[in-house]
């Protein structure tokens, strides 16, 4: 008699991390946010609430902003994931990087890494947002700490800095 109750087997997966290619084993049902801190020592990504509600695991993939303690690993096979860890380079930081750093917009740091992938996917798609648009793309993630006037301060001084660079 077999137990029904047997952890489902390991599968291979493969995608590619901030422009490098991956193969990892992993459960089917994995969350990402565990294969990315966990398997590849990518820790940017926090965990926040485990429930997708707080935003601080975001981390883009295919382009679209998600909460990787909601995505199984299995639906990331074959995907462009883009981290923290993947906007800066070794000469500088990303634009949004620097301007949370000047602009006091990381406190405690568990949102920053969710904040400014969120907003490197609203600048993405609206390079000069509005105050309410900035909010709104935003509006996925918590903050217990700023008050988010200094978020939103850097997020509308990097898509100035964009816009003029």
């Amino acid at each position: 008699m077999t137990n029904s109750r047997q952890k489902p087997a390991k599968v291979e997966i493969s995608f590619t991390v901030n422009g490098e290619p991956r193969t990892v084993r992993v459960y089917p049902m994995e969350r990402l946010l565990d294969v990315l801190r966990l398997d590849l020592g990518l820790t940017g990504a926090k965990e926040g609430c485990g429930e997708g509600e707080c935003g601080s695991c975001s981390v883009l993939m295919d382009g679209t902003l998600v909460n990787s303690c909601l995505v199984p690993a299995l639906q990331a096979s074959g995907t462009r994931i883009v981290t923290i860890e993947g906007l800066a380079t070794e000469e500088s930081l990303h634009v949004l990087q620097q301007a949370f750093l000047e602009c006091g917009g990381a406190q405690c740091g568990i949102c920053t890494p969710g904040m400014i992938l969120a907003a490197v996917h609203l600048l993405n798609k609206k390079p000069a947002p509005t105050m309410e648009e900035i909010r709104e793309g935003l509006s996925g993630n918590l903050c217990r700490c700023t008050g988010y006037s200094q978020i939103l301060e850097a997020v509308t001084e990097a898509a100035r800095r964009r816009t003029v660079a």
